[in-house]
């Protein structure tokens, strides 16, 4: 490969699963979750920059948050960041980032990534990156990484590869399931088959348009006709208009369950998707009884809990189990700390109660 990737991030979330922490003026991808200094978006910008130079990056985020994806990277130029007018999924998103390099460097690899991502053993990954980006230059396949599951979790993909059909480092995919219910999980979790789909993919960008043509045409013909506005000062009234016809839908279902070109390289590099509390509970430090205690706190008889509180008043918490507490601006929520499908309802609501609630 003799020009370096693309490297595409998608940051245009709202992060509801880590409400009230996560606001929708100032989603979780731009907050410093982790303590480090600098926010998931940032971290995740300075992985990738082991692959590529800046002048190969996009950042793919909804308009309201233009400014925050500017001031968290201000080495990246304006044009570099796409934004949408519509949250659309990531179909959409992918498509968007992918038509507009297609149109400027045809035979352009890319590394699409979401923002939010925790990864522990950088050297492993750079070298999945690595393996996936030479698999991805065998015409029309579609990499992704995969993940050894630790638990059956019904937020993440699935991915049954073939085990006799390999393309260099990469197996190729036998079946690849899109969130499954509970039961399903369990079984694939067992059965020991399966990995998690990262949701990090590598691939041309003339195999992926090839994919959507084949599988998502409705949206191969809306994003084909921006190759004309792309770069120039008509691009935002094509995007505004284009949104508008596309449905919402994750590349998940639209291609990488359609296709029979897709293809994953194995990873292990100490992964978490941080989507929820209990996936940053699994990765926080606890204290005796597996409580994470952000707060100036006292706890009594209380086990597998998560208690987070931005203000100074003394949180005192007895008899908890599996809970989450946090105390964040004008919003206290008290709930299991599991409960993340529950989220959208807790946020639906609160909206009802007023925008500022959100």
């Amino acid at each position: 490969m003799k020009q370096k990737p693309y490297i595409v991030i998608m940051a245009g979330g709202i992060g509801s699963r880590f409400w009230p922490y996560s606001r929708k003026n100032k989603p979780k991808q731009f907050l410093d979750v982790l303590g480090t200094g600098r926010s998931l978006l940032q971290m995740t910008y300075d992985r990738f920059r082991e692959v590529a130079d800046p002048s190969r990056f996009l950042i793919v985020t909804h308009k309201n948050y233009l400014h925050l994806v500017l001031d968290q990277l201000p080495e990246l130029k304006s044009d570099q960041i796409l934004s949408e007018p519509l949250q659309k999924n990531t179909a959409n998103c992918i498509a968007y980032s992918a038509y507009k390099i297609h149109a400027f460097e045809p035979d352009a690899t890319l590394i699409v990534t979401p923002s939010d991502h925790l990864i522990l053993r950088e050297n492993r990954f750079q070298e999945s990156i690595k393996k996936a980006l030479d698999a991805a230059q065998e015409e029309g396949h579609l990499i992704t990484l995969g993940i050894k599951p630790n638990r059956p979790e019904t937020g993440y993909g699935y991915i049954q590869y073939h085990e006799d059909i390999q393309q260099g480092p990469a197996q190729k995919v036998k079946t690849f399931t899109e969130k499954p219910n509970a039961k399903l999980a369990k079984a694939f979790f067992e059965s020991g088959d399966f990995v998690w789909n990262s949701g990090m993919f590598v691939w041309k960008v003339k195999s992926l348009i090839d994919a959507f043509k084949a599988h998502m045409p409705d949206v191969a013909e809306v994003f084909e006709e921006g190759i004309e506005h792309f770069g120039k000062n008509t691009e935002e009234e094509f995007l505004n208009r284009a949104y508008t016809l596309v449905k919402n839908i994750s590349i998940d279902y639209g291609i990488l369950e359609k296709s029979d070109q897709v293809y994953v390289v194995l990873g292990d590099f100490g992964w978490s998707d941080l989507g929820s509390w209990r996936s940053l509970h699994e990765i926080r430090d606890k204290d005796e009884h597996d409580n994470v205690v952000e707060a100036n706190g006292m706890l009594f008889d209380t086990h597998h809990s998560y208690i987070k509180s931005d203000s100074e008043k003394l949180v005192v918490v007895q008899g908890l189990e599996n809970y989450l507490i946090n105390d964040t601006e004008n919003v206290l929520l008290i709930c299991k700390l599991d409960a993340e499908k529950k989220f959208r309802e807790f946020v639906s609501n609160a909206r009802k109660k007023g925008e500022d609630f959100v």
